[in-house]
């Protein structure tokens, strides 16, 4: 594993290995923080602004963000060691984190959300836990402007930071065969959206009439890393509505 050194002293090294014959992993923390996301995002802004020969790529992640490159072109058509030519090629970007240009502003996606009902059938599941009634999950769940630290599990569906930790709620024991596309969610400390109908364990609290994933369009994903996304409270009525225009 190697590690390689950043311009600011009080960065911690990030750790980069291998993943198989035509990728890379950096690893920049052990843990998932607001401070190692924004790390993540300056780093791919870089790759975005400055691609290396050979670059195919790259995927964040919570603490990491995997690089895929082409052995044949990183490697000058086999002169030299691909993997060492795309550690070259990374430690030279990652030189110039400090010297990238700063975050845009995203633009705040707002999801209109309907709570409870056949549409968050474990709102009140959430509520008992927390101890909390279902009028004050929702006022919870819709306060904070989210992060969106990745997209995941399948296409589309985003895992958010910033949720408060008084709303946290285990997974249910037995995950549902078949949750429906546009559902919100709570796991552990974590919500998100789901984006395709899918099996899955989390507390559904919610659903969204918005398409967060539609292959037939380009870009296909309605969100992606990096952006601010707010919940926003709807009635059953402009749900319906508001799917009909969709």
């Amino acid at each position: 594993m190697d590690h390689l050194p950043q311009s600011n002293p009080a960065t911690p090294p990030v750790q980069l290995y291998p993943l198989g014959d035509a990728a890379l992993v950096l690893q920049f923390d052990e843990s998932i923080s607001e401070a190692t996301h924004r790390h993540i995002q300056a780093v791919a802004r870089l790759f975005d602004q400055h691609p290396f020969p050979g670059l195919v790529e790259y995927v964040p992640a919570f603490t990491t963000l995997t690089v895929y490159y082409d052995p044949w072109v990183i490697s000058q058509a086999g002169r030299h060691d691909p993997y060492q030519s795309a550690v070259a090629a990374v430690q030279h970007l990652l030189g110039q984190v400090q010297a990238a240009a700063p975050e845009a502003v995203t633009e705040l996606v707002e999801i209109p959300v309907c709570y409870g009902g056949s549409f968050g059938p474990d709102l009140g599941t959430v509520a008992q836990h927390t101890g909390l009634t279902p009028s004050e999950v929702i006022a919870l769940h819709t306060t904070p402007e989210y992060v969106v630290y990745m997209i995941g599990f399948a296409p589309g569906f985003p895992y958010l930071g910033g949720m408060p930790e008084h709303l946290a709620t285990p997974r249910k024991t037995e995950p549902r065969p078949l949750v429906p596309a546009g559902s919100v969610g709570i796991a552990g400390r974590q919500t998100g959206v789901y984006s395709l109908p899918t099996p899955g364990g989390w507390q559904l609290i919610g659903r969204t009439p918005r398409r967060l994933f539609t292959p037939e369009v380009t870009p296909p994903s309605l969100l992606r890393a990096g952006q601010r996304l707010r919940f926003v409270a709807i009635s059953e009525e402009e749900f319906q509505c508001q799917q009909h225009e969709l």
